[in-house]
């Protein structure tokens, strides 16, 4: 069977909007990817669950939360398979796709969600928690999106164009910044450009690329953020319950989002908001070259008629 969509299959309500479709969800054992799975098996779509099992350090942790999720799915009535590969090397990613084709025959959706924290102020940020944060969170991204991408693109040439779908997770601390996340912020904010490259990249293949930014609480969140985080009083909406996100991210992976594309989303509890990014402000153009000093009074004009920047969270 090829990746292309069944007309008609992904636009149905009542638990069919994903349905007929294959989704793969990376780092989806718990938190927000668990969310997605369950969400997106319960409209009805066959599901690839990713997760390798790791603490919220990104270090070996005991059990196989992939395989207790599949089980959720599987106990509802749903198709799943586990996938426990390392997502942010090739080989991991490319059996990513390949273990969504050999179980279903197709991939129709990538929602790429894996991550860890590993805080710590600039200062006292070592290079090697650097590296891992940055590795899998957006390595992590880059590597399944190629491997999808080029399946996708093969089955253009094959004259069966896909519908396909890609969600990436972003944060508000790549869009914002976050004091004492300086791995994490860049790392996020690195996934909001390689959404909108691909974006332009891919849909000549059928291909549509988003992104969100969501705020839920999970292992990553609820140590720091533990105010913000903590569950409500019985009875009151649980604003930042990893569920509220998920039904975006099944729309945007499914046929419903048709003409979707480059976007970033911020999803909180109830609240959907649509980002607009850096977008040209006041300008000036001498027409010729300035020395420093007329650079910097043309400068200060700019920054007086233009809007004070959204603030960096734990920015005092």
């Amino acid at each position: 069977m090829s990746s292309s969509s069944v007309s008609g299959t992904d636009t149905g309500a009542g638990g069919g909007m994903a349905r007929g479709r294959v989704v793969a969800v990376t780092g989806a054992g718990r938190g927000l990817g668990r969310a997605h799975a369950l969400a997106f098996a319960a409209e009805g779509a066959r599901v690839v669950v990713n997760d390798l099992g790791t603490g919220p350090d990104g270090r070996p942790a005991p059990g196989s939360p992939a395989a207790r999720v599949v089980e959720e799915i599987r106990a509802l009535g749903g198709e799943a398979v586990a996938h426990a590969g390392d997502i942010a090397t090739g080989a991991g990613a490319a059996s990513l796709v390949e273990c969504a084709l050999a179980a279903f025959g197709r991939l129709d959706t990538l929602v790429n969600n894996a991550g860890f924290l590993r805080d710590r102020m600039l200062v006292n940020l070592g290079e090697d928690d650097w590296d891992a944060v940055v590795r899998v969170h957006l390595k992590g991204h880059f590597l399944p999106l190629k491997h999808a991408a080029a399946h996708w693109r093969a089955e253009a040439a094959a004259g069966r164009t896909p519908d396909a779908r890609v969600v990436n997770t972003s944060s508000g601390a790549g869009l914002a910044g976050s004091v004492g996340q300086g791995a994490y912020s860049a790392a996020k904010a690195g996934i909001l450009g390689l959404t909108l490259v691909a974006a332009a990249e891919l849909g000549r293949y059928g291909v549509q690329v988003n992104a969100i930014a969501p705020a839920a609480r999970t292992r990553m969140t609820e140590e720091v953020f533990a105010q913000a985080m903590a569950a409500p009083g019985e009875g009151e909406f649980d604003a930042m319950a990893p569920g509220n996100v998920s039904p975006l991210v099944v729309w945007l992976g499914s046929g419903a989002s048709a003409g979707v594309t480059g976007r970033v989303f911020e999803a909180e509890g109830g609240r959907i908001t649509v980002m607009e990014g850096w977008r040209r402000g006041p300008t000036a153009d001498a027409g010729a070259r300035r020395t420093p000093a007329e650079a910097g009074e043309a400068a200060a004009k700019l920054l007086a008629a233009a809007r004070t920047p959204q603030p960096v969270y734990g920015a005092r």
